[in-house]
């Protein structure tokens, strides 16, 4: 899956043009994420400097992105062949409706059907060992 990521609100609170605290679990969720093969692009309104502190600051964090305001690395921007919309499958931002949802939300959304078979697979175990004990 592609998963585009704002920066500022979403991944660390909105200080714009510094670099705010790191939302509870934005990393830790970002990791998991990468670990289940999904594709991270970084989305964010930064360019220049401010981009690069932002890339530099998730990158010490542990999170490299796939891309940065690009579908992929080589992307070269032309907005006259280009769209500036990154293609994704999941957009996670503070601007979207609603407001911010929280990166265990997140987790849980993104992770739905993976929750159920966890716990489809808990009660098959607790199953088999119940008649084995028979």
């Amino acid at each position: 899956m592609i998963i585009a990521v704002d920066f500022d609100g979403t991944i660390v609170t909105h200080e714009y043009p510094k670099i705010g605290k790191i939302n509870l679990f934005a990393f830790e969720t970002l990791k998991e994420l990468q670990k289940q093969d999904n594709r991270l692009i970084l989305w964010t309104y930064r360019s220049g400097r401010e981009l690069k502190e932002a890339v530099e600051f998730c990158r010490k964090n542990g999170v490299e992105f796939f891309a940065v305001n690009k579908n992929y690395p080589e992307e070269v921007f032309d907005e006259e062949i280009y769209s500036r919309k990154i293609n994704a499958d999941v957009y996670i931002d503070d601007r979207n409706v609603g407001g911010f949802l929280g990166w265990s939300k997140i987790w849980q959304i993104l992770n739905k059907d993976n929750d159920n078979n966890l716990q489809s697979n808990k009660i098959k175990k607790k199953r088999k060992s119940i008649f084995r004990r028979r």
